[in-house]
């Protein structure tokens, strides 16, 4: 009977930490899509006085460069967004949360990923699928002649997001899951109220969320 307690609890830790293992590296993915695409507000900038320069200096205009700026400008929050909510960035409307001990706001992060989040992603996706896609069949361009003929890239960033956006929510669930079931260092950040503690998948066996 021993045995097969300790190799049910060995079982249960090694799943614990390939969960925890999976969280860690989809976090990854959202983090380094986040770093890369954070460069597009310089980019935005430097074009931006480009154009002006352009028109005003040299009574010169370049559609193609001023759509540009409306692209990196999509690009930028829509691709962001994820990275947005994984640093716990978005507003929160919830004025009990930040009162919350940790295991309570555990609870209201899997809750409001599940019934909230999740759905809405889906719904995103469901919605906008028709609509990249009729933009794909023709290979969508600018209305403006000498625009940028990718229009069809751009609304792709509709399906994109929500994508992003469930990853996320799949490591919210994960990383709250873990948390509630015993593992401290699963601990999502909105739950502690900064970055995630730990991550790492070796500490996935060991400790117990407090509610201090």
């Amino acid at each position: 009977m021993t045995d097969m307690t300790e190799d049910a609890s060995l079982a249960v830790g090694g799943l614990r930490a390939a969960l925890l293992r999976l969280a860690t590296w989809l976090d990854l993915v959202n983090a380094w899509i986040g770093r890369v695409i954070a460069w597009l507000a310089l980019a935005m900038v430097l074009v931006t006085f480009l154009v002006v320069v352009l028109r005003y200096g040299l009574d010169q205009g370049s559609i193609a460069l001023q759509e540009s700026v409306t692209y990196m400008h999509a690009v930028l929050f829509m691709l962001g967004v994820a990275f947005t909510l994984q640093r716990n960035g978005h507003v929160r409307v919830d004025i009990f949360y930040q009162r919350f001990p940790p295991r309570a706001r555990a609870w209201v992060d899997l809750l409001g990923t599940l019934v909230l989040l999740a759905p809405i992603c889906l719904f995103m996706l469901a919605s906008s699928w028709d609509y990249v896609s009729d933009s794909w069949a023709v290979k969508e361009g600018s209305r403006e002649a000498g625009g940028l003929p990718y229009v069809y890239w751009l609304k792709s960033l509709l399906l994109v997001m929500p994508v992003l956006l469930l990853l996320q929510g799949v490591v919210w669930v994960l990383r709250s899951g873990l948390f509630l079931a015993g593992v401290a260092a699963a601990a999502p950040a909105a739950a502690v109220g900064g970055r995630a503690v730990g991550g790492g998948a070796q500490d996935a066996g060991a400790g117990a969320p407090t509610d201090g």
